[in-house]
């Protein structure tokens, strides 16, 4: 590296954060710098230590460039990429390549304009060959043309979709008109550029703008600005077969190199009292309801003086693994990252570890684990009894979720049936089951689910061989308080809570949210991490966190909503969002195939089940709905009791 980490030097802040993570490229990071652990975000790598080891950010940006020529930078050892983003490209300050640039252009099979500033700021840019870029000579627009489309031009939708234009600084609707459309990107959220297109081929070959063409002459013709198939259309439309998702994985844990055994023969040369819990992925970096619920467990442990080991697959893997198929894994101690680890070197540390104390196991998933080599591990640490979470139905099928295609409910039929000769994860479910089988077979194991309603269904449906089950819900309701009334004439407030995705039903919430936009009996809100501006909520950023576990609960309180809307694809086996919505005094509304969230939302103090999405939209239009508002409800507050998981069942 040119420049010598000066001894003052500090990752950058949350607020650096902010800025590069718009324009910071992982695809580049990833594919040059190889060394980088599967497990180990990309950005997050070049926050903490890439940087001051002269990696680069993306393939227009060199660390050491920018460094040697502003020296002032590197003696303030201030991290080059934000300082760039937020002062120096303003300040006029030169940049170069990344001396990798080449090299990667060559394996991605695109070429970049010439570097300038510009270059940046108009999104000629390694980001956009991902967005299906294409190359031709845009015929430019009338006066009549861009009047149209700035009139009906959603300004803050554009740079909620499109940080990289919002960081550039550049003006909305002349990125649009000038280079947007040729790169996909949407200009309000009822107009779709690539659907325009691939129903209209004349207008495609013709290079004319597909929004303005659609304003002044499109649209009196009857022609679409978006297919009418739906979302789930879009869904089954990005599907990929789960052979390539498993492909995939495997070209990615054989990539990744592995740790000494050694470094785990020392770690695990005191371990007496221990817990293990396996799962698909690290607890400690990523979030979810899952991965609460191994946080929780593991704080109960701890609050013993019983050590936490967790093991979960290196490389995200979507399925059980066979044997033979590449698998290392990530190691926890006690939160603490000790690396990445074979298999046989954790079964082999354990053996010789310390032993004699209590110890027990869970297994929060089997994705991305092979059972022998799992059963080998548990076995090791002398373990042969313990417990099975039903936290999904991947012990039922490798599509955990039970959705034929990822978009409709299957109720898991037989495996041999024809229903799973027509779904994408028919092909690989047997293989799935057998895994599980197997573990099931070489253990003694209790199944536990988090209600009864899932452990009716997944005893219905499936035959692996467990020694005991249990129900053992997440969370369990307390009763605290009458709910206040809200304001007198308030509208009806609706929220929709977590992130915009269709498998939680948000292009339910978001059809809701545009039909009714200007209907004002109702109010939309979206509580969640991230939003998306095509559905016309307020948006309120709220992030569960170990250190702030009732975050949306307390939220929900503040904003007082008549409803929440938990309308999933899929069979949930609990839902903290619905307990979290009833806690607040939220009324819940949901469909049938909802799995627990129905079971739970029958209750009549609870919320409404109703029929289909057409019932949910005609509640809405005749105001029928509107009997669940706070006041008619007489809603109430509860505390929510949250279970201390397999803490609960071991003594």
């Amino acid at each position: 590296m040119a420049v010598t980490a000066q001894a003052d030097e500090r990752p950058p802040s949350a607020e650096a954060h902010r800025v590069i993570a718009p324009a910071f490229d992982p695809d580049f990071y990833r594919a040059i710098y190889t060394d980088l652990p599967a497990d180990m975000g990309p950005l997050w790598h070049y926050r903490m230590a890439g940087w001051q080891e002269g990696r680069d950010p993306a393939p227009w940006f060199s660390v050491e460039g920018y460094f040697a020529a502003n020296p002032d930078v590197a003696a303030a050892g201030v991290e080059p990429f934000s300082h760039f983003l937020a002062h120096g490209r303003h300040e006029g300050r030169e940049i170069a390549p990344s001396r990798h640039a080449a090299r990667y252009f060559g394996q991605v099979g695109w070429a970049p304009a010439p570097w300038t500033h510009e270059s940046f700021a108009v999104s000629d840019s390694p980001q956009a060959a991902g967005r299906g870029r294409r190359r031709v000579a845009a015929v430019p627009l009338t006066p009549e043309q861009h009047a149209a489309v700035a009139a009906e031009f959603d300004e803050a939708f554009y740079l909620a979709l499109n940080p990289d234009v919002a960081t550039a600084g550049m003006d909305p609707l002349e990125h649009f008109i000038r280079t947007g459309w040729l790169e996909d990107r949407d200009p309000n959220p009822r107009f779709s550029v690539r659907d325009y297109l691939e129903a209209n081929p004349d207008i495609l070959a013709a290079n004319l703008n597909p929004f303005a063409h659609y304003l002044v002459a499109g649209r009196a013709e009857g022609r679409s600005p978006r297919h009418e198939l739906g979302f789930r259309y879009d869904v089954i439309s990005r599907l990929k077969p789960v052979e390539a998702r498993i492909a995939e994985a495997a070209t990615a844990s054989a990539r990744l190199r592995v740790d000494p055994p050694a470094r785990l023969a020392t770690a695990f040369a005191r371990l007496r009292d221990l817990h293990i819990t396996l799962s698909h992925d690290n607890y400690v970096e990523h979030w979810g309801g899952l991965q609460f619920c191994v946080r929780r467990e593991a704080d109960a442990f701890a609050a013993r003086g019983v050590d936490h080991l967790h093991l979960y697959p290196a490389a995200p893997w979507p399925a059980v693994r066979a044997a033979g198929e590449p698998g290392p894994l990530g190691v926890l101690l006690n939160g603490r990252r000790l690396g990445v680890f074979a298999p046989e070197a954790v079964r082999d540390a354990l053996a010789s570890g310390a032993g004699g104390g209590r110890r027990s196991f869970a297994v929060h998933s089997l994705l991305g684990h092979e059972a022998d080599a799992t059963a080998d591990i548990l076995t090791a640490a002398g373990l042969r009894e313990g417990f099975f979470w039903l936290h999904d139905f991947a012990s039922l099928c490798v599509g955990f979720h039970l959705l034929r295609n990822d978009v409709e409910d299957c109720a898991a039929p037989l495996p041999t049936s024809a229903a799973c000769e027509v779904c994408a994860y028919g092909t690989q479910r047997a293989r799935h089951i057998e895994g599980h089988r197997r573990l099931f077979e070489r253990l003694s194991i209790t199944a536990v689910a988090p209600s009864q309603t899932t452990l009716e269904f997944w005893g219905a449906h499936g035959d692996l061989p467990a020694r005991e089950t249990i129900v053992l819900p997440h969370a369990r309701l307390v009763e605290r308080k009458p709910a206040r009334k809200p304001p007198a004439g308030r509208p009806f407030r609706l929220a929709y809570l977590g992130m915009p995705t269709p498998l939680k039903g948000w292009p339910v919430f978001r059809d809701l949210a545009q039909r009714f936009e200007d209907d004002p009996r109702y109010e939309f809100l979206h509580l969640g991490g991230a939003p998306d501006p095509s559905a016309p909520a307020a948006f309120h950023r709220v992030v569960v966190t170990a250190e702030q576990p009732r975050a949306m609960q307390e939220t929900l309180e503040a904003l007082q909503p008549d409803a929440a809307l938990i309308w999933p694809l899929c069979r949930e086996t609990f839902s903290f969002t619905a307990y979290e919505a009833a806690a607040a005094g939220a009324a819940v509304l949901t469909g049938p195939d909802s799995g627990n969230v129905a079971a739970f939302a029958a209750d009549p103090a609870i919320g409404r089940v109703l029929a289909d999405e057409d019932v949910l939209a005609a509640a809405f239009a005749s105001g029928e709905i509107l009997a669940l508002g706070r006041g008619p409800r007489r809603a109430k507050l509860y505390d929510l009791a949250y279970s201390d998981m397999t803490g609960e069942l071991v003594s």
